[in-house]
């Protein structure tokens, strides 16, 4: 029997495609990748998972893990040459145990985060991670093969942080199971923290133990126009001071952003009567009842000079209209058009010198760029965009300047001890530029435990490193 025959006799007829069919499923979210396939695969349980596997080890066959394949970096489509097949998890989507007393759910791969949220919901649970533009697309093993990280970061930690257990198919089919439901396990090296953030290069989540919080019964939101990035950078350490553990939320968006929300974006509206630069949304949750205006309001009274408009709210219609503005951004900037997207982490200290200078050094260079950066003050993540207002020069500009505009923002980030990769991943946008930014022992150790693990190169070949 052929590949095709031996997999339609694992997984279904109905499990494989091929040609047209499968082609929506070699091209990521954001339209820049796309790749060829022998096949996409649906597997319904980890035991097909496994045999599918062994089949493509056995035939020296690539495997390209995807699930709900919003990857913004490529990670999650196969590549343009070579003999691979697709594995997608999305049939995989059974909640396997909902256990509200040791706030833990066991989840299959498949499942989607919102559909992950909403069970938790169920049963007076929190699931904190958040993803404002795919929540209701992406899934539980994207998530976790990317490290995902979103708008609760700050609290509760990147999806690395809300992970007890894992069950994996490894490069050669075996499975390890590994789903412990502990909080406490020093019995050896914590395996389930190589495969997080691996984004498939080591073997094939198939499902978590995922850990749940309580559920918070009060939140209370500002929207807070200020002078300059510094005084959010201060703010943010005035504010943690002075309502601790409570809050949950805090994002900066610059005027750009807004420009281009309100221009693609029904039904928003510019959230103070006067223009600001820039931006804060920052929210308090708590499990106690009780309001929590009084406590944010306070603290951004007491802060001093930077603060320029400011309003508090606990009624969730209000706070939406203002996150509605947040959620959107990716979206607006997709219908503006391309952009040269750069996803960065430094120290929180240390942002507003970022902006600063790889503001300064693309303006330099490039007079007439726009500059679109909003994101997760509160972890120091800033999504960070360039591109050219004129959409005709737009197109040329980012032909010609790519590089160089990821070259001088990457110095600054460099420059700044921070990671040219905060919460997407590497996949094939950033797996050369890794290289330059990381240090040549970290990458031999990298490798070292890649080919350990997958010494064929058989998973997701050409992303990562």
């Amino acid at each position: 029997m052929g590949l095709l025959e031996d997999i339609v006799a694992i997984a279904g007829g109905d499990a494989v495609l091929t040609g047209e069919t499968a082609a929506p499923y070699c091209k990521d979210w954001r339209g820049r990748y796309s790749g060829d396939a022998l096949a996409v695969v649906f597997p319904s349980n980890t035991q097909q998972v496994s045999e599918v596997v062994k089949l493509c080890a056995a035939r020296q066959i690539a495997i390209v893990p995807q699930g709900g394949n919003t990857s913004l970096c490529g990670g999650s489509v196969p590549l343009s040459s070579g003999r691979q097949i697709v594995l997608n998890l999305s049939r995989m989507n059974r909640i396997r145990v909902m256990d509200a007393i040791n706030y833990t759910m066991t989840v299959e791969a498949g499942c989607r985060l919102a559909d992950v949220r909403e069970e938790a919901e169920k049963h007076k649970r929190l699931y904190p991670l958040g993803l404002t533009a795919t929540q209701k697309y992406c899934e539980v093993g994207g998530n976790l093969s990317t490290n995902a990280g979103g708008l609760n970061v700050l609290r509760y930690g990147n999806a690395r942080d809300l992970v007890l257990g894992l069950e994996v198919v490894l490069p050669d089919g075996r499975i390890w199971d590994g789903l412990r439901s502990l909080r406490k396990d020093n019995s050896g090296y914590d395996l389930k923290h190589l495969f997080i953030g691996a984004e498939g290069t080591l073997g094939i989540i198939t499902a978590a133990v995922l850990k749940l919080f309580p559920r918070p019964q009060t939140t209370s939101t500002a929207c807070v126009a200020i002078a300059d990035v510094d005084v959010a950078v201060r703010l943010l350490a005035h504010v943690r001071a002075n309502c601790g553990d409570t809050l949950s939320g805090f994002e900066i968006i610059s005027r750009s952003c807004l420009d281009l929300v309100f221009r693609h974006i029904a039904d928003t509206d510019e959230p103070f009567a006067d223009k600001y630069e820039y931006y804060l949304l920052i929210q308090l949750s708590d499990v106690l009842p009780g309001s929590l205006d009084r406590a944010l309001d306070a603290a951004l009274q007491s802060f001093g000079p930077g603060v320029l408009a400011q309003s508090v709210t606990s009624d969730a219609d209000a706070a939406e209209n203002w996150w509605k503005l947040r959620k959107n951004i990716s979206e607006a900037q997709k219908q503006e058009g391309v952009s040269i997207k750069h996803d960065i982490s430094v120290p929180v200290s240390r942002v507003a010198t970022f902006i600063v200078q790889a503001n300064a050094a693309l303006r330099a260079a490039f007079p007439g760029i726009r500059i679109v950066f909003f994101g997760h003050m509160g972890d120091g993540n800033i999504h960070y965009n360039a591109s050219m207002p004129d959409a005709e020069k737009n197109q040329a500009f980012i032909a010609q300047h790519e590089i160089e505009v990821n070259r001088l923002v990457y110095a600054v980030v460099a420059e700044l001890d921070g990671s040219i990769s905060a919460e997407h991943g590497l996949g094939q946008l950033k797996h050369e530029a890794i290289r330059e930014y990381k240090d040549p022992l970290e990458l031999e150790l990298m490798r070292n435990i890649k080919h350990a693990f997958d010494p064929a190169g058989l998973m997701n070949p050409g992303k990562f490193i």
